[in-house]
C-alpha cells in the first residue's frame, strides 16, 4: 500500500500516479479497467492527460463501513500496475 492516503471522513483510500506521458497515462488506464473487471471493484476515477488520481472507498454505503484487508490487497495489486 505505497503511498495511499488513508482518510476517515468518508472512510476512503487515495492516490495520485503521475505519469510522464499521455501514451502511459492511458496504458495505465487501460490496466486498471481490466484489474477493475477481474475484481469486480471500481475506484473513483479522475484523470489528465499525465496523472490519475484514485479514490477506494468501501464495498459497503453503510454509515459504520470501514477498509477491508480485501481492500488493502486490490490497492496494492493497482500499485502493482505502476511499477
Amino acid at each position: 500500500m505505497n503511498n495511499w492516503n488513508e482518510r476517515s471522513r468518508p472512510v476512503r483510500l487515495e492516490k495520485r500516479f503521475e505519469f510522464p506521458t499521455y501514451e502511459i497515462t492511458r496504458d495505465f488506464l487501460d490496466r486498471l479497467g481490466k484489474l477493475c473487471e477481474e475484481h469486480k471493484r471500481f475506484p473513483d476515477i479522475s484523470f489528465g492527460k499525465t496523472y490519475v488520481n484514485l479514490t477506494l472507498r468501501p464495498d459497503s454505503d453503510d454509515n459504520d463501513a470501514k477498509l477491508t484487508d480485501k481492500d488493502k490487497k486490490f490497492v496494492s495489486r493497482i500499485d502493482d500496475l505502476f511499477d
